[in-house]
């Protein structure tokens, strides 16, 4: 089956950077999202990143303007997945919410529809269990910022089917991607090594071993990281770590446990960038 037409679900970050990815292939796009202003803003991005694009010398001024006319938006779901021959979700990692999505998707898609979670860590086979065609549903965890990020993890469900598999990678290939084929366990390969240590440095700090930026220049530059663990932290939300470090321990014990200092983090609504605060302060921003 050739893919041709995606929808994405869900305008924030990773939604955004997604549509895009696939608009610069030429591949027509519904970007759909329940907010008007999150779609506003996620268009607003895409403009932006496209310039930059062309200023930079990566794309012609037509390039970019082809990719933005292959973008459509919707507040409709219904409408919005109609023709589609594959539905990406990218809606926040709360199980319920996305089962609920996966249902409304399996009733309101033609059934040779792909169905794709963009989830870091929960279980694709749960969410395929929403639906009656746990064969066309697929784990696609893609990295921030989706048109830069080169890996796409493709995560086979219980139910998974080859021929499904098989189309999401070689849809990966058209993006310029690199793929990783993983079982569907708990924070997949990414997540669980990501967690591990940036929970580990989160420890070295609460311990008082160094300073956050020591800790940060420490890793970039030592180990060649383009971006120290708490800052990256303050980047993806100290809310998200923790929701993950919940997540990861109860699959595989204390040595996925949040450290006090997320916690409390947390706790006072310093969330990161997002938030103004987190490990750093962000003023301005």
């Amino acid at each position: 089956m050739e893919i041709n037409q995606i929808t994405v679900l869900g305008a924030g970050t990773m939604g955004h950077g997604i549509a895009q990815n696939f608009a610069m292939i030429n591949k027509k796009v519904t970007l759909y999202d329940i907010h008007e202003q999150a779609i506003e803003r996620a268009i607003q991005s895409i403009k932006q990143n496209l310039e930059s694009s062309v200023k930079i010398g990566k794309l012609e001024t037509e390039q970019a303007a082809f990719a933005l006319r292959n973008i459509s938006t919707s507040l409709e779901l219904k409408t919005a997945v109609k023709d589609s021959n594959l539905v990406i979700e990218a809606v926040p990692e709360n199980m319920e919410l996305k089962k609920d999505i996966f249902r409304q998707l399996d009733f309101l898609t033609a059934p040779h529809t792909l169905l794709a979670t963009n989830t870091s860590e929960l279980s694709v086979t749960a969410i395929a269990s929403a639906t009656n065609r746990p064969d066309k549903v697929i784990g696609m965890h893609w990295f921030n910022p989706a048109p830069i990020m080169k890996l796409i993890e493709i995560v086979k469900g219980v139910n998974t089917s080859e021929e499904t598999i098989k189309a999401i990678e070689k849809l990966s290939k058209e993006l310029g991607k690199i793929t990783i084929a993983v079982k569907d366990s708990q924070g997949f390969v990414t997540t669980r090594a990501l967690a591990a240590h940036m929970l580990e440095c989160m420890r070295m700090l609460e311990e008082g071993v160094a300073s956050a930026q020591d800790i940060d220049t420490g890793v970039k530059y030592g180990l060649n990281y383009p971006m120290g663990p708490l800052e990256l932290a303050d980047l993806v939300g100290l809310d998200t770590m923790l929701f993950a470090s919940e997540g990861l321990a109860q699959a595989y014990g204390d040595r996925f446990r949040a450290p006090q200092i997320l916690h409390k983090l947390v706790e006072a609504g310093h969330l990161g960038r997002k938030a103004g605060k987190g490990f750093y302060h962000y003023k301005g921003e």
